[in-house]
């Protein structure tokens, strides 16, 4: 998050945290305004801003400051304060403030608007054809309202206040260049002279309208999380008491029954524990085909329910819950700083009193040496058809010095990098991939060496069924079911793999007698009379089962490629083997291999054995292999890779063994299906826990990065080429306030062109063409 710490020794305990909503507050420079007037408070502990939601977070020592002087401190600096809560916000009224303003900046636009409109309706026929008589007066009464009532008075407010506060931002500019103007043409009453009313009531309306355009704009790039917010059910069905009932999502406890039926949103995160469906989890995953949810399955709140009837009980409510957990990471990447922010906020930072100095030194350099200056004049007036090389002096030192302060507003530059991460944000969120911070998206694009832990990672983390090879003369059907109706009376991982392998091809388990627990090595029981034994080759040696020697071949070829595999026998004779493995999910392969045509040194490490590990890692296409390392073993080996390639290592894992090793890698990526405590340690989460969004997620880092920075050179490249125009007189205020608006619009629209390049959701029939 956009944060600055103060430090206070106090051990005081007596503190709270502030939240104010500034919708003023559009860009870093009047954050970094916001923070250098809170600082000098005495009781401020710690100040972070995100421009995204306006928000300004204090925490207090509330026994040397409180509310009312934090929120007149914010006012004095120049930025209305909306609200103000001593606890955490809401984001669905957060969203509301941002309407809000954005309705009254509407407001405020068309009453300057107006005005400002038959002024120009007016100006063209007396200054081309025939002089209207009480022009002056018209214009005067036309200009006041615009200036100075209801479009113009919150400007010079804020700039009042903010001097008054030794601050200066952007209204500063704006009170200079429309303020003086109006009372200089004030003038011409008692004395003939160019009128400059018409101009100050132009730079007003100007500067409303590109502050309702740039609020509309923002508005668009961050409406991932007013997208998300619409996704909630707001209801919820209920049993309670023996009864269905409805109840607001927001009474919702955990361990609640819901109903949902088919087309209705889930309300909460829960399990199922009645009925079958499949589940549309495109907002969480970006993958558009349903899941198939059955009984002890877990589903996410705001998924819509397909076809059947579901009986969920909630597990997590409010914001404990998945979508309240994105809306949180999507708001702090937003409002999260990027260390390349810190050139941006060494140039705002002086900014504004640099352009009053250079106001200043045009204004007395064309009225002390304006004729020698003439012939710049001459020169731009060829090409340049507002460029009057007949005025005066005076009048050419007042345009100059006017163009320059509406022409240097450091909007741009402090829209930046905000814009450029709201809109990645967004856009990542969309297709499962949660970006929590600024300084992720600049490390991620120089990553040189990514770790892969294998299990859950490059595998799918649970045992399948992948291989049935019956002895001769015993049918592959028949060796099957004898083995799962054993296997069901057991809880081992590789008894429900072999289980669920047989029902999904039609296999029904039977009925087991005297099923016995030979400890980790097999399993035991009698079917249809029969002894049955299931287990390792050693075990069913110790039994004298005869038959084992025809088996060695396909059993030595199976445990090579890392499977693991159980011999079956029936009344002292063997009747196959049965193998199962943790299987390579579908996308792991190409998304390695798309790892390396990136440059990326791709080691995968394991806390599994090597044998295993290299079989896996001969799938995928992995060279470098380390097997059988513990989590601190995996921390290690992160920080040896470090001393090889830098600060530009990153590791993907899913597990609460991965957790460490994720927060000591440079960039941690967490699979979004694993433990919420690997993905609370990470810096990015992949929800729909493919391993090819590791390289989506690295390929819009770089986009959005690459954004940031067309966004800085062309802010400050617009300024470094439009003052020193505007101070030799050639430019007029009127197109310097319009340039002004549009180099904004022009940082906001940059950001946005992201999603002409990542405008479709990364669907599954789509994953082979992206990774290529």
């Amino acid at each position: 998050m956009s944060t600055d710490t103060v430090t206070n020794t106090d051990t005081s305990t007596d503190t709270a945290q502030l939240q104010l909503n500034v919708p003023g507050m559009g860009s870093d420079h009047c954050a970094g305004i916001i923070r250098r007037t809170l600082e000098r408070l005495d009781g401020v502990l710690s100040i972070s801003t995100n421009i995204a939601s306006h928000r300004v977070t204090v925490d207090i020592d509330k026994q040397r400051t409180d509310a009312d002087t934090i929120r007149q401190a914010v006012e004095q600096a120049g930025y209305a304060v909306a609200a103000l809560h001593d606890e955490t916000v809401d984001a669905e009224e957060d969203v509301a403030v941002d309407l809000a303003y954005l309705a009254q900046a509407r407001r405020r636009l068309w009453i300057a608007a107006v005005p400002a409109t038959l002024i120009m309706l007016i100006m063209v026929p007396h200054m081309f054809w025939q002089p209207l008589p009480g022009y002056l007066v018209l214009v005067a009464l036309l200009a006041f309202p615009v200036v100075f009532l209801y479009g113009g008075a919150a400007t010079h407010k804020a700039a009042w206040r903010s001097l008054r506060n030794r601050q200066a931002n952007m209204d500063v500019l704006i009170s200079l260049g429309s303020l003086p103007p109006y009372f200089i043409g004030l003038i011409g009453f008692v004395y003939p002279m160019t009128s400059f009313m018409e101009m100050a009531a132009t730079i007003m309306t100007f500067h409303l309208l590109g502050r309702y355009l740039e609020a509309r704009a923002k508005g668009s790039a961050s409406q991932a999380i007013r997208r998300l917010l619409t996704l909630g059910a707001k209801t919820a069905n209920i049993e309670r008491d023996g009864k269905e009932q409805q109840i607001s999502v927001r009474e919702l406890v955990p361990d609640d029954i819901m109903i949902v039926r088919p087309g209705d949103r889930i309300p909460t995160d829960g399990e199922v524990i009645d009925g079958e469906s499949h589940v549309d989890e495109s907002l969480a995953t970006g993958e558009s085909v349903p899941v198939y949810k059955q009984v002890g399955d877990s589903v996410l709140g705001a998924t819509v329910n397909k076809e059947g009837r579901l009986r969920v009980r909630a597990t997590r409510v409010g914001d404990d819950t998945f979508l309240a957990q994105v809306i949180r990471l999507i708001d702090e990447a937003q409002g999260s700083r990027v260390p390349i922010q810190e050139f941006a906020d060494r140039m705002t930072g002086r900014f504004v009193p640099l352009v009053i100095l250079t106001a200043l030194a045009s204004l007395t350099l064309w009225l002390v040496a304006g004729e020698a200056m003439r012939p710049v004049l001459v020169w731009g007036a060829t090409f340049l058809p507002w460029v009057n090389a007949e005025a005066g002096t005076g009048t050419v030192a007042i345009i100059a010095a006017i163009a320059v302060l509406v022409i240097a507003c450091p909007c741009a530059l402090g829209l930046a990098t905000p814009t450029a991460l709201m809109v990645g944000a967004g856009i990542g969120a969309e297709r499962g991939i949660l970006i929590r911070s600024g300084e992720a998206i600049q490390t991620f694009k120089d990553v040189k060496a990514i770790v892969l832990d294998k299990t859950g990672t490059i595998t799918r983390g649970e045992p399948t069924l992948i291989q049935v090879t019956p002895a001769a003369g015993i049918d592959h059907d028949t060796l099957l079911q004898l083995t799962a109706t054993v296997e069901y009376a057991s809880e081992h991982p590789i008894a429900r793999a072999i289980v669920d392998g047989a029902r999904a091809q039609s296999i029904t388990p039977g009925q087991v007698t005297q099923f016995r627990s030979l400890g980790a090595r097999g399993v035991a029981g009698q079917v249809d009379a029969h002894e049955v034994l299931i287990g390792n080759r050693a075990l069913l040696a110790e039994h004298g089962i005869s038959g084992l020697d025809a088996l060695d071949e396909q059993l030595a070829e199976l445990e090579s490629r890392g499977c693991t595999v159980v011999l079956v026998a029936r009344n002292g004779q063997a009747l196959g083997l049965v193998a199962v493995a943790d299987t390579v999910k579908d996308d792991s392969a190409a998304a390695i291999a798309a790892m390396h045509r990136l440059g990326l040194h791709v080691v995968m490490i394991t806390g599994d054995n090597e044998r295993a590990a290299r079989a896996v890692a001969r799938q995928v296409g992995i060279d470098e292999v380390r097997a059988g390392v513990l989590p601190e073993g995996k921390v290690a080996a992160i920080r040896q890779l470090q001393e090889t390639f830098g600060p530009h290592v990153a590791m993907v894992g899913d597990g609460i063994n991965d957790a460490p090793a994720l927060k000591q890698a440079n960039v941690g990526i967490a699979i979004g299906a694993g433990a919420d405590v690997a993905i609370e340690a990470a810096d990015v989460t992949l929800v729909r826990g493919e391993l090819s969004g590791v390289v989506e997620a690295m390929r819009l880092s770089q986009a959005t990065f690459r954004k940031i920075v067309e966004n800085l050179l062309w802010a400050s490249g617009y300024n470094a080429a439009a003052i020193p125009v505007a101070a030799l007189g050639l430019l007029h205020p009127m197109i310097g306030v319009i340039a002004m608006t549009a180099s904004s619009l022009s940082v906001i629209g940059n950001s946005l062109l992201l999603r002409r390049r990542f405008r479709s959701p990364n669907h599954s029939s789509q994953l082979q063409s992206r990774l290529q």
